[in-house]
């Protein structure tokens, strides 16, 4: 299957992808932020550079955008495999998966609590900051990881 717009869109549309600072990572950042509390961005000498860190608890946060990194929720419908070039798409998404799951191992590893917050989960606020609570408060009530 050909795809649907040139070359030259295409490159545009993929350029304004990012990496960082993505609208999902925002929303999470805002109600970690409104919840009271204060983290650092992407720190980039732990492995798969988490988006949110909490150095003093280990704790550990990742937004992953749904398609990027093939969430396998069954009931998560923006994780769809594309219709077309899956020669391209497939070992791709694959690879982003595969080295999500090596950075978690290797954070777990040193001793950090890793959490995956997925696009998909940010619609609605509630339920976000019952899990971001969630995470926090666990992490605090082990003993190794408080204040």
């Amino acid at each position: 299957m050909a795809d649907i717009v040139d070359a030259e869109t295409r490159s545009r549309m993929m350029s304004g992808i990012r990496g960082k600072n993505t609208k999902p990572e925002m929303t999470v950042r805002r109600a970690l932020h409104a919840m009271g509390y204060r983290y650092r961005l992407h720190a980039r000498e732990l492995p798969g550079k988490p988006d949110i860190v909490f150095r003093r608890r280990r704790l550990a946060i990742f937004v992953h955008g749904c398609f990027w990194h093939r969430h396998t929720d069954p009931s998560c419908n923006l994780a769809r495999m594309p219709k077309s070039r899956i020669e391209f798409w497939e070992p791709k998404l694959e690879g982003n998966r595969a080295r999500d799951e090596a950075n978690v191992a290797a954070l777990k590893a040193m001793g950090w609590k890793v959490l995956i917050v997925w696009e998909c989960q940010i619609k609605n606020l509630e339920p976000l900051k019952n899990l971001l609570q969630h995470f926090i408060h666990t992490a605090d009530d082990s003993g190794k990881h408080s204040p």
